[in-house]
């Protein structure tokens, strides 16, 4: 799989890359894909799975960040008004939405019988993007059963990037696109922390791409409206409070302006950020202590949730191939262009 860095490039360049450079680099974090291929079809679902216990029971301390509101994600008011998740986080297209909120409903309840009934309901939460550049949406491929594909297939370790997953259809700047990770560590007095991000790509003009180097590749294409859309997920082990997740969730947007990204009036750019330090039981004491980090300090997970970003966003053109969309139009691989046009 090709990485940005197999080119030299490496944003920022203050903090060091966790060891798989990847959100799994958190502790307990894990990635499953399910792709769908077929006549007209080429999209998919990404499961996103904070720790491996019962999410409704323990629920990450979350915040969410809307930088432009062009979207049909599910679930994200109740976590910017309560400020945690509950369920595990499924990325899809836009018009799979509804299949993977009924995956996540029927899962929690299949665990906890009670929720609708003698306790709450749950909240499930899916975040989308259009890929109707390549895939037939309106054939809403993606079903229940894909989205339990992906929370099955979930695991930890290095994570498939590119044309996988949610990301299958995906494009950006005019390139191929789709599903990116990066990581950072943090140095914070006396502890070490991991900032991790994954992105579903599918954003950005043709010819805006600004790389690290300075350079802007050229995917031969007519520039067309800033239209599509792109979800950042951030997870970290640094114990933050919501307000501090909010501030980092929305340092993904630095990350995404660094490429070029000004979020056109069509795109619907969205940063989730999740802590897995002192989640939030579902029964909780009366009162509950929770750590979270002076904001002194708080610069060092701000750069990493930009540098995190900016280099999944990357990481997801590099690995996309070439790919032919529905209409005929040839959405090329920014990979190629680098070998074509090396540095001197």
């Amino acid at each position: 799989m090709t990485t940005a860095r197999d080119f030299g490039l490496i944003p920022g360049g203050r903090l060091a890359a966790g060891p798989l450079n990847a959100i799994t680099d958190v502790p307990g974090v894990t990635i499953g894909h399910r792709s769908l291929r077929g006549d007209g079809i080429c999209t998919g679902v990404t499961a996103i799975l904070p720790h491996p216990g019962d999410l409704f029971r323990l629920k990450p301390r979350a915040a969410v960040e809307v930088i432009n509101g062009f979207g049909k994600s599910a679930g994200l008011m109740q976590v910017a008004e309560l400020g945690t998740i509950e369920t595990p986080i499924l990325l899809t297209n836009t018009f799979g939405v509804a299949a993977c909120t009924e995956a996540l409903i029927r899962r929690a309840v299949a665990a906890n019988p009670q929720i609708g009934r003698r306790t709450s309901t749950v909240n499930p939460l899916v975040c989308e993007c259009n890929d109707g550049g390549i895939n037939d949406i309106q054939a809403m491929a993606v079903t229940p059963a894909d989205a339990i594909a992906a929370l099955e297939a979930a695991r930890p370790g290095p994570v498939e990037q590119g044309a996988v997953g949610a990301g299958s259809g995906m494009t950006a700047f005019g390139f191929k696109a789709g599903i990116g990770t990066a990581s950072r560590r943090m140095e914070i007095p006396g502890q070490g922390f991991t900032m991790g991000a994954l992105v579903l790509a599918n954003f950005g003009a043709a010819g805006d791409l600004l790389l690290p180097d300075g350079r802007r590749p050229d995917p031969r294409r007519p520039a067309e409206a800033e239209s599509g859309s792109v979800i950042v997920v951030l997870a970290t082990d640094l114990p933050l409070a919501d307000r501090q997740l909010q501030r980092v969730a929305r340092r993904g947007g630095a990350g995404l302006a660094r490429l070029g990204a000004f979020w056109g009036h069509g795109s619907g750019d969205i940063c989730l950020c999740f802590t897995t330090a002192d989640p939030v039981a579902h029964e909780p004491e009366v009162f509950t202590p929770q750590a979270r980090l002076s904001d002194t300090h708080i610069d060092t997970a701000f750069r990493a949730a930009a540098e995190a970003t900016q280099e999944a966003v990357l990481n997801a053109l590099c690995a996309a191939p070439a790919m032919t969309g529905r209409d005929g139009r040839t959405y090329p691989a920014l990979a190629d262009w680098l070998k074509e046009n090396p540095l001197p």
